[in-house]
């Protein structure tokens, strides 16, 4: 712990961080955070903490989060049981109200109110607000859940010229006034690409990339779409993977510079990959 150290060792870890605070100072960074990553309540105040951190140093962070937990529970609670189709979650009228309820409310403002307490200045929306994430139906199967049509990032660049952390839920709209349930790690991969992020950092229940799902050790610390690729052939990207590679490789098609997937349930991960020689999860780079 850092309260440990003497005030030497204090003064030689901010030393080292000084050359990567330099580089990201001013740049934008793209922070996806949901899932299973968010169900720990200290450690959802220790990551907001972090980005708080961050954005202090002048990083540009961009929150986006999911909250699938949290929804499942909702519906439980209402006695709705879920129902997934391919992994995706089918969403009738009565599901979109819900998401929106969870999502756009309780999670999001929740998440704002951790970084406002850590003396950060944060501003919560949704993809419906300012038609940010244009939707459409993606399969008639899955009814409320939608496909990216068009981003129109204006609310988000407002929000980081007035120097507030966006913090942005993954709800999209069509132009007829629908509520759309939206992927999250799309959803961040073409936030991240609209703004041509520095990073978009993806905090995940996974180390990364591992050669063997088995084995933490073969943990791949960095590759590059064309070698993701050769991975997918190979089988060693595969299952639940597939989907998050394919939003780093989008990620980085639309414009930002790398990617990383990294476990969000480690104390400070994000700080380590940020500030830090060691880095954490695995970098998905462009060729």
């Amino acid at each position: 712990m850092f309260n440990d150290f003497s005030n030497s060792q204090r003064a030689e870890v901010l030393t080292q961080a000084l050359p990567y605070i330099k580089r990201y100072n001013g740049k934008v960074v793209v922070v996806k955070y949901g899932g299973n990553a968010m169900i720990n309540e200290t450690l959802k105040k220790q990551v907001m903490e972090d980005i708080a951190l961050l954005w202090l140093i002048g990083v540009k962070i961009v929150l986006v989060h999911g909250g699938g937990p949290e929804i499942s529970e909702m519906m439980d609670k209402l006695g709705k049981k879920p129902t997934f189709v391919d992994g995706l979650r089918v969403t009738d009228s009565e599901t979109i109200d819900i998401v929106q309820m969870v999502l756009a409310g309780k999670v999001n403002k929740t998440l704002v109110n951790l970084l406002e307490m850590n003396g950060g200045k944060a501003m919560g929306i949704s993809g419906m607000d300012g038609c940010l994430i244009e939707s459409k139906i993606k399969d008639e199967r899955l009814g409320f859940v939608g496909e990216i049509v068009k981003i129109h990032i204006s609310p988000v660049l407002d929000l980081l010229e007035k120097n507030y952390i966006p913090v942005i839920s993954t709800i999209g709209c069509d132009k007829e006034g629908n509520a759309y349930n939206i992927n999250g790690d799309t959803a961040a991969a073409f936030i991240a690409g609209a703004l041509g992020a520095e990073r978009l950092i993806m905090m995940t229940d996974i180390d990364g990339i591992l050669r063997d799902k088995d084995d933490a050790s073969t943990l791949i610390p960095e590759l590059t779409v064309s070698e993701a690729r050769k991975l997918y052939d190979e089988g060693v990207i595969s299952g639940g993977m597939i989907p998050k590679v394919d939003c780093c490789i989008e990620a980085i098609e639309k414009g930002v510079k790398n990617v990383v997937i990294m476990d969000g349930r480690v104390p400070h991960s994000i700080l380590m990959e940020l500030l830090t020689d060691e880095g954490a999860g695995t970098m998905v780079m462009g060729d």
